[in-house]
């Protein structure tokens, strides 16, 4: 696992100018958008369209994330620390506990194996 890093994409410079609705228009809606890695601290990304989206190992310190529906996003190894996730669709296969837990202590997200 490596550390967050700045992504070399405009979809991804788009989302870090917080320009979510021209992040929305942009992404091609029958691909994978792959920003795994990326690092997302502090921003307000409540308008996103999330579906399709690879966040694996992605940083999410602060970020505002309230009212997304993340349940078609990969999420593996994300680190949500101090995020606000008020109204949040997660993936069913992340448990209540290790979503709070990635959120009050920063822990990477792993998702039930059982």
């Amino acid at each position: 696992m490596s550390q967050p890093r700045q992504l070399d994409s405009p979809l991804y410079r788009l989302l870090r100018e917080e320009n979510i609705s021209g992040f929305n228009a942009q992404r091609p809606m029958d691909v994978e958008v792959d920003l795994s890695g990326g690092d997302f601290r502090g921003l307000d990304l409540r308008a996103l369209d999330a579906q399709g989206i690879n966040f694996t190992d992605a940083y999410f310190r602060g970020t505002d994330l309230r009212g997304l529906d993340l349940r078609h996003s990969r999420l593996e190894g994300a680190s949500l620390a101090h995020a606000q996730i008020s109204g949040t669709y997660f993936p069913a296969d992340l448990s209540a506990d290790e979503l709070l837990m990635s959120v009050n202590f920063g822990t990477r997200l792993r998702y039930r194996t059982r």
